[in-house]
This record gives C-alpha cells, sequence and structure tokens, in this order.
C-alpha cells in the first residue's frame, strides 16, 4: 500500500512531508532544500529553484504567486490588482476565470498549481522510493467552494487522488497538538506569501476542534514586498527621473532585492540594497541603484497591512466567544511571522508572548502528513472538527434568505420545487451569493402543506459543498455539487459581511413582511377551505363578516406597501371572526361522533331482542301439541 503524502501548496514555496516510524517527516526536493519555491516556467516547464533562477531574465514567462489567482473570476477586483502587479499577462480564460497566458498558450492556475505538485509527487517518489499517487494537500482557512475545488482539481492533474482537503491553521494545529494532552484554547495566526488566516481551537487528548475560522485570501508577503517595490521605485525616480517599473527585466530584479531586504530585516536593522547597471540614463550612461532600508523604515512603510491582519483576529475571537486573555498560546505559522512588528503586534494584542515552537515554512506540510496518517491508520486516537467559514442558506417562500448553517459551524423541504442555494450573511435572498440551483420535480398534486421536502446540506472534510433534496412522500431525489464558476471572491465575503451590517433593520423589516405575508396568505387559504365545507352551517350576518375580513386581507396582503403590523392585525382579525366557523366544525365532529355511538347502541339492543325472539320460537317448537308446560 502506497503512503499518502501531506502537501502545503503555498503562495511563495511549497511543502511535502509523510508519516515515518510513527513522526512526521519533510521530504527534502532533489536540490536538498525542504522548501520548493511555487514557480514556474510552464514554456520550458522548469518547476521550482530552476524556475527561479531564470526568472529575472524571463520575467513575463516565469508564473509566481499562482496561487492567488485559484478559483476566481477574471473580473475580480484583486486580480485586476494582481495584473498591474505581474510581469507575465493575466487573460479571461474559460468561463470569464482567471489565467495566465504564455507566449501564444494559456494556463489555467489549475494546471500551473498541478506542475508543483508534480514536483513534489517525485521528490517524494524518490524519497520513498516508491510511487505515490494519495495526497493530503493545505489550502487557507478562508478559501471558498471555488478556490477548494481548484485546487482538488490541480491535484487530480497532477496525478494525485486528494484524500482530503484540510485548512491550513488546523493542519498547523496538529503538528503543535499532536502530543497536548490537557485542554488547552489556541489561536493559529497563519501570515503566508499570500494568504492571513486566523483559527481558534481547543485541543487536547487527540481533540482538535476548531471554534472559528477568519482571514484575507489576499493579504501575505507578496503586499509587503509590493510596498518596499513601490518605495524603491519612488525614490528611484525621484532621484533620477527615470521609472523603472515599466521596465519588466528591471523590475523583477528590485522585487528579488525587496524579497530578500524584508528576510534580512528579521534579523537585523537594516538592509543594503544593491542592483548595479539597473537601467540607462537619459545620456545613456548607466545606473546602479543603491539604497540601505532600515527596519524602521520597513515598518512604516507596511503598518497598514500589519494591522490588517487585527480584524479577521477580533472576529474569529468574537464567533469563537473568548477574549484575549483566554487563549493559552498563539501558535505562528508562515514566513512572514518572522518578521519582529508581527510578533509585537501579537504579544500586544494577546498579551503573552507567541509559541514560537514549531518551524512556521514547514508545520503546515507537518500536520498535513498527520492527517494523512490519521486516513491511513497509521495514527491513532485523533478526532479533528473542522468548521464552515461562511453561512448556507436557501431561499424560501417571499424571496426570504433562510439561514441552515450560520458560519463557523463545525462541519458536522409542489408538482416540482426549486432549491435554490446561497452562501452569505443578508437575510434576504437577493443580497446573498447564489451557489447554485435545482429543480426536485415529479412531486405528486396535493393540498398546500402537504409534500414535505427534506433538504440535505452536507460539507464534506475538504469543506466542499453537496446539497440534496428529497421528496418524503415519493423518495424523489435530486442533488447538486457547488461548482466553482459560482462561488464567491474574498472582497464579496467581506462586502457581504459590511451590507449584512449597514442592511440590518432593512432586511428584519423585508422579512417580518413576508413572513407575515405568508402567515395571512395561509390563514385566507384555511377560512376558505372551511367555507367550501361548511359555511352553509353558519348564520348569513356571520358568514358576510367572515367573508368580509377574508376580502380585507386578501386586498391587503395583494399591496407590496402592506407593512407587517398591518398584515399581522388583518390576519388576527380574520382568525378571531372565523372562530364560529371552528365551533360549527367542531360542534358537527361531536355530533356525528355521538351520532355514530347512537347507532351503535340501538344496533346492540336490536341484537338482543332478536336473540330473544329466537329462543322464543326454539322453545314453543319443542312443545307437542297437548302437552301441558308447567309454568
Amino acid at each position: 500500500m502506497s503512503k499518502t503524502i501531506g502537501i502545503d501548496l503555498g503562495t511563495t514555496n511549497s511543502v511535502v512531508a509523510v508519516m515515518e516510524g510513527g513522526s512526521p517527516k519533510v521530504i527534502p526536493s532533489s536540490e536538498g532544500k525542504n522548501t520548493v519555491p511555487s514557480i514556474v516556467e510552464p514554456a520550458k516547464n522548469l518547476v521550482g529553484e530552476v524556475a527561479k533562477r531564470q526568472m529575472i531574465l524571463n520575467p513575463t514567462n516565469t508564473v509566481y504567486s499562482i496561487k492567488r489567482l485559484m478559483g476566481r473570476k477574471i473580473s475580480d477586483r484583486q486580480v485586476e490588482k494582481t495584473k498591474k502587479l505581474a510581469p507575465y499577462a493575466i487573460v479571461a480564460g474559460k468561463n470569464n476565470a482567471a489565467a495566465v497566458k504564455i507566449g501564444a498558450k494559456t494556463y489555467t492556475p489549475e494546471e500551473i498549481s498541478a506542475k508543483i505538485l508534480q514536483k513534489l509527487k517525485t521528490d517524494a517518489e524518490a524519497y520513498l522510493g516508491e510511487k505515490v499517487d494519495k495526497a493530503v494537500i493545505t489550502v487557507p482557512a478562508y478559501f471558498d467552494d471555488a478556490q477548494r475545488q481548484a485546487t482538488k482539481q490541480a491535484g487530480e492533474i497532477a496525478g494525485l487522488t486528494v484524500e482530503r482537503i484540510i485548512n491550513e491553521p488546523t493542519a498547523a494545529s496538529l503538528a503543535y497538538g499532536l502530543d497536548k494532552k490537557t485542554n488547552q484554547t489556541i489561536a493559529v495566526y497563519d501570515l503566508g506569501g499570500g494568504t492571513f488566516d486566523i483559527s481558534v481551537l481547543e485541543v487536547g487528548d487527540g481533540v482538535f476542534e476548531v471554534k472559528a475560522t477568519g482571514g484575507d485570501t489576499f493579504l501575505g508577503g507578496d503586499d509587503f514586498d509590493h510596498k518596499i517595490i513601490e518605495w524603491i521605485t519612488s525614490e528611484f525616480k525621484k532621484d533620477n527621473g527615470i521609472d523603472l517599473t515599466s521596465d519588466k527585466q528591471a523590475l523583477q530584479r528590485i522585487r528579488d532585492a525587496a524579497e530578500r531586504a524584508k528576510i534580512e530585516l528579521s534579523s537585523s536593522q537594516d538592509s543594503e540594497i544593491n542592483q548595479p547597471f539597473i537601467t540607462q540614463g537619459k545620456d545613456g550612461q548607466p545606473l546602479h541603484l543603491t539604497m540601505k532600508l532600515t527596519r524602521a523604515k520597513l515598518e512604516e512603510l507596511v503598518d497598514d497591512l500589519v494591522q490588517r491582519t487585527l480584524g479577521p483576529v477580533k472576529a474569529a475571537l468574537k464567533d469563537a466567544k473568548v477574549e484575549p486573555k483566554d487563549i493559552h498560546e498563539v501558535v505562528l505559522v508562515g514566513g512572514m511571522t518572522r518578521m519582529p512588528r508581527i510578533q509585537k503586534l501579537v504579544k500586544d494584542y494577546f498579551g503573552r508572548d507567541p509559541h514560537k515552537g514549531v518551524n512556521p515554512d514547514e508545520v503546515v506540510a507537518v500536520g498535513a502528513a498527520i492527517q494523512a496518517g490519521v486516513l491511513a491508520g497509521d495514527v491513532k486516537d485523533v478526532l479533528l472538527l473542522d468548521v464552515t467559514p461562511l453561512t448556507l442558506g436557501l431561499e424560501t417562500l417571499g424571496g426570504v434568505r433562510t439561514p441552515l448553517i450560520d458560519r463557523n459551524t463545525t462541519i458536522p423541504n409542489q408538482p416540482q420545487v426549486e432549491i435554490h442555494i446561497l452562501q452569505g450573511e443578508r437575510e434576504m435572498a437577493e443580497g446573498n451569493k447564489t451557489l447554485g440551483r435545482f429543480v426536485l420535480d415529479g412531486i405528486p398534486s396535493a393540498p398546500r402543506g402537504t409534500p414535505q421536502i427534506e433538504v440535505t446540506f452536507d460539507i464534506d472534510s475538504n469543506g466542499i459543498l453537496n446539497v440534496s433534496a428529497k421528496d418524503k412522500g415519493t423518495g424523489k431525489e435530486q442533488k447538486i455539487t457547488i461548482k466553482n464558476a459560482t462561488n464567491l471572491s474574498d472582497e464579496e465575503v467581506e462586502k457581504m459581511k459590511a451590507e449584512a451590517a449597514a442592511h440590518a433593520d432593512e432586511d428584519k423589516q423585508k422579512k417580518e413582511r413576508i413572513e407575515a405575508k405568508n402567515q395571512a396568505d395561509a390563514a385566507v387559504f384555511e377560512v376558505e377551505k372551511q367555507l367550501k365545507e361548511h359555511g352553509d352551517k353558519l348564520d348569513k350576518k356571520d358568514k358576510e363578516a367572515i367573508e368580509e375580513k377574508v376580502k380585507t386581507l386578501k386586498d391587503l396582503a395583494g399591496k407590496d406597501a402592506a407593512s407587517a403590523p398591518d398584515l399581522k392585525k388583518a390576519t388576527e382579525e380574520l382568525l378571531t371572526a372565523s372562530q364560529k366557523l371552528g365551533e360549527i366544525v367542531y360542534k358537527k365532529t361531536e355530533e356525528e361522533a355521538a351520532k355514530a355511538e347512537g347507532t351503535k347502541s340501538d344496533n346492540k339492543k336490536s341484537d338482543s331482542s332478536s336473540e330473544a325472539s329466537a329462543k322464543d320460537d326454539k322453545k314453543g317448537a319443542d312443545v307437542e301439541e297437548g302437552e301441558v308446560v308447567e309454568e
């Protein structure tokens, strides 16, 4: 039986690990390093270190940070931002999904990611000496369904059966807490190359329960690099009057220098940026780029990015119903958490030094390997309970969004009915994101309220959503797996949250009106039904009073401007007026029951009389003519 590997498919670097002798082991690359740069030159099929070495001379054909395009549309605001910064061409692919164009060929983000996964797969096979075809792959906790689907498809393209998609902070918690016997509440602060995640978990004695998660799928080391690049190019233009951002080769050299400076400033107070012959002056003479970047200046440049991480942190703690003082450990994950300013922010907010006992570059892959071991049966007594990051719901009568699974919930109903699946936080269906629609047909005609449709939301262990609807009367069933073409981008998620807060009162009023109208319609239907069956037993005056109330309520319910209080009042007046009708229905029921009982009693007496008469006849027949019978 082949081994299942654990893969951290990162924005900047990727790592592969495996369980060996009961312990997780990071597999070194063919170049002898534990991390593989997530860089691809697809035309020449170069991946990792070899692709990185040639990217300065070949920037337009070398793809990096492809993870940021996974599962996104070309119209996505963040894709537009990336298009302005990336030296390679980002174009519209199939279904307007974001893709990259290298030469004459267009590649999907799944194809580029698959090349990185193939490199990791090959390195693992060389290390283990056997074929590898199964993997557990990690994704940011705040990845939506489209991005998870894209990651799974990349694995399949690479020749891997993706046994499980696992959230990166959750994987890190596995690596951190595998040997923890006492219960702890921990926070995993994961700031990587392209994404930020925060998860709050309870861990201990083999149980890993995610209480809440949050994040930003477009906040990471790349953004810190861009701040440095903007500063370098701005300073150079100020000194020399030349804009280096239009020179893609020069810009790639600056990007490389900016990343090195950022890394150096985690351990030193200043860094020299030296790029000779960066361009030519107006007089044709070569110009050199030489400047010094201090840690203080870097912290000033990136302060807004650092502060942005606090928003998701506060939201996650609120959803988990804990305070910063309730957190026993804060585990730092991702290369950017080596930055002293990040560590200080974490210490100041949580009131404790962050935990540094794990390698931030490797801990996610180690956790993925542990999960692979759990699935293979090599790791025992581990229970992992994750959550869904966004609310899931259905559209019900009147366009109301009915939540079925709230965000941060543990991943644990006519001849036809359209099932409309929604994702988001607004009360009304129209304010949320459509994930999918399907029709359940073949339902037999029946009175209103009789059919029962059972809707099941199934979030699998990869966080991918399947929805099924079943008519409980006939057993007819339809299913849908939510496809990546219809899912949320991260700015839509944030927009939804803001809109939900801004329109909370408006949505509440709309929802109350819809519910009041539904109740009014139901009352009219029921009273009209009873009038049809029993109205002839009412006094003319009482019947006309009820019919007047029915007409009033029907007219009111038909007006868009009718308020919920007015509808409720009219409904109550109709129900009060129809009480006479109810009394007649109950009285008739009692009379029919009494009549049935009386008929049964009369039949019993008749049977007794018949039996007595039969006995007398028999007795008379036994007496012979002329015989005297003693009384």
